[in-house]
């Protein structure tokens, strides 16, 4: 298996299983780098590379805007330059390479997220249409019902007759609808204000969600959380029919997704208890990994970490002017 092979082998295995990544590509180089056009790398939510995409300073840095762009959604373009331009591209992150010979690298950042999925409690009329409409876009559906079947719910991922979310994923994108009509609605409240989801929305009218919501406050659920659930569920698009309902509550899925859009959640390994892994050279703004870092200074009891051995002969020769500069 050759290289592109394997990295495209290695995406559709993250993508199967539905794992955020980021791919970053090299699109233009000007020697001498160690990176060239065509180079790629996969970045993990860990922080983790699988690829090529240049050494010294321009791996750190591309790992920390792969690990932006996974937690915003959004591509980049990643330009590392002996200087920075005056006013940059919009889309483009500019960095300043001043530990190479003049050489520069263009390289686009892309995410790769997992679908977004919708868990619906029920097998309503409501909850079938739901179903197969949020699968023909693309979500990730699955169905908590006692007595559901296959037949019921053709487009459903997964079908549990189980009202229990023990043992399921639940991203930033993961939308909750109730749609029980009847059946155990108190229970897959129960089972949906005990998730930190932030769309739940309840099918049913105002006067039973209320009386519901009581009954569920006086088993210590939060009225914080209570207050939370849109009931009734949808966007008031005045339909009646089943299908005209499902809609109307995919609408507002989506409608929340443009307008409170998810972040997720990447190790960044910062705010805790372990060793540091990511410092900035004081001179040219590189990302340095301390514990990789072959050339360290120590001024006034801090210790700084630099790039190359040009750097760190800059800042040794006069500290003052470069700590000056770090915001």
């Amino acid at each position: 298996m050759n290289m592109f092979d394997e990295f495209l082998s290695r995406a559709a295995e993250l993508r199967s299983h539905e794992q955020p990544f980021a791919t970053a590509v090299v699109v233009r180089c000007d020697p001498p780098v160690s990176g060239k056009p065509g180079d790629k790398a996969i970045i993990e939510v860990d922080g983790s590379v699988w690829g090529w995409i240049g050494g010294g300073c321009v791996q750190p840095l591309v790992v920390r805007e792969a690990l932006k762009a996974i937690a915003d959604g959004k591509p980049r373009l990643v330009r590392v330059a002996p200087s920075k331009t005056a006013e940059p591209e919009q889309g483009t992150v500019n960095y300043t390479m001043t530990c190479h010979s003049g050489g520069a690298l263009d390289i686009y950042i892309e995410p790769i997220l997992a679908k977004p999925q919708i868990l619906i409690f029920g097998r309503s009329a409501v909850a079938k249409a739901l179903c197969s409409l949020g699968k023909a876009i693309g979500y990730r559906i699955t169905v908590f019902a006692a007595e559901a079947i296959a037949e019921g719910f053709p487009e459903a991922d997964t079908i549990k007759q189980e009202m229990n979310l023990s043992g399921v994923e639940l991203g930033p994108e993961t939308f909750i609808v109730i749609s029980t009509q009847g059946e155990q609605d108190e229970e897959a409240l129960e089972q949906a204000c005990g998730t930190d989801v932030s769309y739940i929305s309840f099918v049913a009218s105002n006067v039973k969600s209320q009386k519901l919501f009581e009954s569920l406050a006086t088993k210590g659920i939060s009225r914080e959380r209570l207050n939370q659930i849109r009931a009734p569920a949808g966007l008031r698009l005045g339909g009646l029919s089943a299908q005209e309902i499902a809609l109307s509550i995919l609408a507002e899925i989506v409608q929340v997704r443009k307008t409170e859009p998810a972040h997720i959640k990447v190790d960044k390994n910062l705010g805790d208890d372990r060793p540091q892994v990511e410092a900035i050279d004081p001179v040219c703004g590189m990302s340095v990994e301390p514990s990789k870092a072959d050339y360290i200074s120590e001024y006034r009891g801090e210790k700084y970490y630099f790039c190359c051995a040009g750097c760190k002969q800059a800042f040794d020769a006069h500290p003052e002017n470069h700590l000056a500069t770090i915001p």
